[in-house]
């Protein structure tokens, strides 16, 4: 039985490792604060979009979750094909493809997001948003 050289191994592992990562990426608290603030979220909401985004995401771009069979929500926002974007295709009220919200760039999701805060508030996340009244908001001043 022939065993690789290590730096064959070495190699092949760095060349394999892009594939298995995904596109996906999953914010520290303080990354997450930062990249609000690169998008122009007002600094007194940030608070309660981070609360939102960990209470509905997990801060992880790649989250999906059926609600009942009836919709899903997609991405770190957790933008719904219900209203606001379309599976497969582009479409909702955000003219977006849902799967679209589930890479690293955040672009397209801040701007549905922000479509979605100027109709609705945080009652476009109402799981979340009563949840983020209830509970105290994440402290933020170390970031």
């Amino acid at each position: 039985m022939l065993r690789p050289s290590v730096p064959m191994f070495l190699l092949l592992s760095l060349t394999l490792m892009p594939a298995c990562t995904g596109h996906a990426r999953t914010f520290t608290r303080c990354q997450l604060y930062q990249e609000l603030m690169r998008y122009n979220f007002p600094r007194s909401l940030i608070p309660h979009w981070v609360c939102l985004i960990e209470h509905g995401s997990g801060r992880t771009t790649e989250k999906v979750t059926s609600h009942n069979n009836s919709y899903t929500s997609y991405g770190l926002f957790q933008i719904n094909n219900k209203e606001w974007c379309k599976k497969g295709r582009k479409g909702g009220q955000c003219s977006m493809k849902c799967e679209d919200l589930l890479n690293m760039d955040l672009a397209d999701d801040v701007r549905c997001a922000k479509r979605m805060f100027d109709r609705m508030g945080f009652k476009a996340w109402p799981l979340a948003y009563s949840y983020c009244q209830e509970k105290s908001l994440p402290d933020l001043s170390r970031c």
